[in-house]
């Protein structure tokens, strides 16, 4: 069982296809060769009412009801001994029985009871020999009186075994052949069918390799998305790569600065002076370390993100806000249909939501609402408050600008968002909300 399990596409469609065709092949050879069988035995029986219908044209009855058949009968083989055809006429009212001459060496014939005018086909076996037999019962007009008359012609099963020997060796033999030739096609077919995925294999390791970046060649239908997704993929692996080795820079790059200012603290004469410097850059390090790990942290899979319920989130991101904003009392509205799902990773959901949740949040004077939307190209998500807005639309997406320095915070929240928001080949845009402050609307494109 587990060998037939490594069985590669081509060998299972070869065995499969081949077992499939070898079966009709030997049901179709079996069904035909029945037909002809039943066939030619009818044949043959209807050879047998043509000598019992020229039997009776040439039986006579004399006036005392006794037989009187010429001594030539038109069918000669009914004259020569051994010739493999056989008549017997009986008269059982005269207790008379008549036999061919070529029935002279066979042993009695069975009798069986008949009705008159109705025909009985039957395979005898006689002295180790089988025979078709047909027999017939006709009722016999003698001036007033009358009597039956039994007809019976036998065939020795040699002729009708031979004709049907030869039509079942011309019949498989022709069946090999077909069969033969189909199974060379179906090579031919499976080889040229499977040709793409070949091909696509050969890319596939050509990219391993290095020798090239992504799918390039032309596919069915069928290969076509997997091609493309491969595509993706492949373009998100190397982002993704991109953007540790981004991060990994800008992190040795950011944290020269702090690293500077305590090695020049180092001979601070004042202890409290320097604990207050070492709290400081400590705090901003770990700023930036949680900024850059977030940033190469982003997934932005979305073409291999699974199908999520959002409205779930959404409500522990309210909850979770409500908390952290309890001292203000502002009031977190949420407008998300029940059933709402999109293809998004669960991590980047929290992410986006949540970061611009908090910055509303912090901007809000007594209310921010959430709306999740979806038709079938894309999801909109918009967060809304009544604070005092954005002056500038650009300069919040920026890394590091902050609009007022008065409220907490390290610039980087809607930037980081941007960026997940660009992952998934979306768009971010600020304005103005309804409620008289800010509005952030994230667009996000269905990625099949």
């Amino acid at each position: 069982m587990r060998g037939w399990r490594n069985l590669s596409i081509r060998a299972r469609l070869h065995w499969g296809a081949s077992a499939v065709l070898l079966t009709f092949f030997c049901l179709a050879g079996l069904a035909v060769q029945g037909v002809y069988s039943e066939h030619l035995r009818n044949s043959h029986f209807e050879r047998l009412h043509s000598a019992i219908y020229m039997l009776i044209a040439i039986t006579e009855l004399d006036a005392k009801g006794r037989l009187a058949l010429p001594s030539s009968i038109a069918e000669p083989l009914l004259s020569v001994p051994h010739s493999g055809l056989y008549a017997q006429i009986d008269n059982p009212t005269q207790r008379e029985l008549w036999r061919s001459p070529s029935a002279q060496s066979l042993p009695q014939l069975p009798l069986s009871s008949l009705q008159t005018g109705v025909w009985q086909h039957r395979t005898l076996r006689l002295a180790g020999r089988d025979y078709l037999s047909t027999e017939y019962q006709v009722r016999w007009n003698i001036g007033q009186q009358s009597q039956n008359l039994r007809f019976m012609v036998l065939e020795d099963t040699q002729r009708f075994a031979a004709q049907l020997a030869q039509f079942q060796r011309a019949l498989w033999g022709w069946l090999a052949a077909a069969a033969l030739c189909l199974l060379l096609a179906q090579v031919l077919l499976l080889r040229w069918g499977l040709w793409p995925l070949r091909r696509l294999e050969a890319e596939l390791a050509a990219i391993e390799n290095g020798s090239q970046k992504q799918v390039n060649g032309v596919y069915p239908r069928e290969i076509a998305p997997l091609a493309t997704r491969l595509n993706r993929l492949v373009e998100q692996e190397h982002a993704r790569q991109q953007r540790y080795r981004e991060a990994l820079g800008d992190l040795a790059h950011s944290l020269k600065t702090p690293l500077a200012i305590l090695r020049a603290e180092q001979d601070n004469a004042d202890p409290i002076a320097y604990r207050q410097t070492l709290a400081e850059q400590v705090t901003r390090m770990d700023h930036i370390v949680q900024h850059q790990l977030g940033r190469a942290a982003l997934r932005g899979q979305a073409s291999l993100a699974p199908v999520l319920a959002l409205k779930p989130i959404a409500e522990r991101l309210i909850a979770s806000m409500q908390k952290v904003h309890a001292q203000r009392n502002l009031q977190f509205a949420l407008y998300c249909d029940d059933l709402l799902q999109w293809s998004i990773d669960e991590g980047d959901a929290f992410e986006m939501m949540g970061n611009v949740l908090d910055n509303a949040g912090k901007w809000a004077k007594t209310r921010v609402e959430l709306h999740l939307q979806a038709s079938r190209r894309e999801l909109i998500i918009t967060i809304a408050d009544d604070g005092s807005g954005f002056v500038d639309t650009q300069a919040p997406l920026q890394r590091g600008i902050r609009l007022d320095e008065r409220v907490a915070g390290h610039g980087i929240g809607l930037s980081v968002v941007a960026d997940i928001v660009q992952a998934y080949q979306g768009h971010i845009t600020l304005g103005h909300s309804a409620l008289g402050g800010a509005s952030v609307m994230l667009t996000i494109p269905d990625p099949r």
